[in-house]
C-alpha cells in the first residue's frame, strides 16, 4: 500500500515537472503558436536551438558531406535547410522537424556506407568521374557528354595553374563536379 502512495504520488510529481518543462519550452519556442504569432524572442530562440542541433547533426553525419560534395550530398545539404527554416519560421512543428533531420543524416550515413563498400550502389548514388584530357588530347566527346564547352575545360585548367590542355597526362570531372588535373612530368 505505501509502495503503491509512493509510486502514484512520484508519478504525478513526474507528470507535474514534464508540464511545467513543456510550458518553459512552450514560452521560449512558442511551440504552440502558429507560425504568424511567433514573436522575435521565439524565432531567435528556434534559430539558436536549430543552429546546435543542426551542428551535432552535421557533426554526428559524415565529414565530407559539406566539403567537395556530390549531388547526393548536396541534395541533404537543401533538404535540411528547408526543414530547418520551415521549423524555425514555425512553418513546420518543431521537435518533429529535428526528428526528421535526424532521420535523413541518418539515412545518409547509411546510405554513404553502403556506397563506400559497393562500387555499383556508389555509382548509382554518386556518379562516376569523366577523363576528358589523357596526355595532352582533349576527349570532345566526354566534354559534350558533360555538357561543357572548350571555354568552360580551359578555364577550369587555368584555375590549376594549366594554360595549356596539351601538358596534362590526365584531366578528370570528378563526381564532385571538380576537375582534377595531373600535369605531365618535365622530363
Amino acid at each position: 500500500m505505501l509502495v503503491a502512495r509512493s509510486v502514484a504520488v512520484h508519478g504525478k510529481t513526474s507528470m507535474a515537472w514534464l508540464h511545467r518543462v513543456y510550458g518553459w519550452m512552450d514560452l521560449v519556442l512558442g511551440l504552440s503558436l502558429k507560425s504568424e504569432a511567433l514573436g522575435f524572442s521565439q524565432m531567435t530562440a528556434r534559430a539558436v536551438v536549430m543552429y546546435v542541433v543542426l551542428i551535432v547533426l552535421v557533426r554526428s553525419g559524415k565529414k565530407r558531406f559539406l566539403a567537395g560534395p556530390t549531388a547526393f550530398d548536396f541534395i541533404l545539404v537543401i533538404i535540411i535547410g528547408s526543414i530547418a527554416a520551415r521549423a524555425i519560421t514555425g512553418g513546420a512543428p518543431f521537435f518533429v522537424a529535428i526528428v526528421a533531420l535526424a532521420a535523413l543524416v541518418f539515412m545518409h550515413w547509411i546510405i554513404s556506407a553502403i556506397a563506400r563498400d559497393s562500387r555499383f550502389f556508389s555509382g548509382l548514388v554518386k556518379g562516376h568521374p569523366t577523363l576528358l584530357v589523357r596526355d595532352g588530347k582533349i576527349d570532345h566527346t566526354a566534354l559534350r557528354a558533360a555538357h561543357m564547352s572548350d571555354d568552360d575545360l580551359d578555364e577550369d585548367l587555368r584555375s590549376h595553374g594549366v594554360a595549356d590542355a596539351r601538358t596534362v597526362a590526365e584531366g578528370r570531372l570528378e563526381r564532385s563536379g571538380e576537375l582534377s588535373v595531373i600535369k605531365k612530368s618535365a622530363k
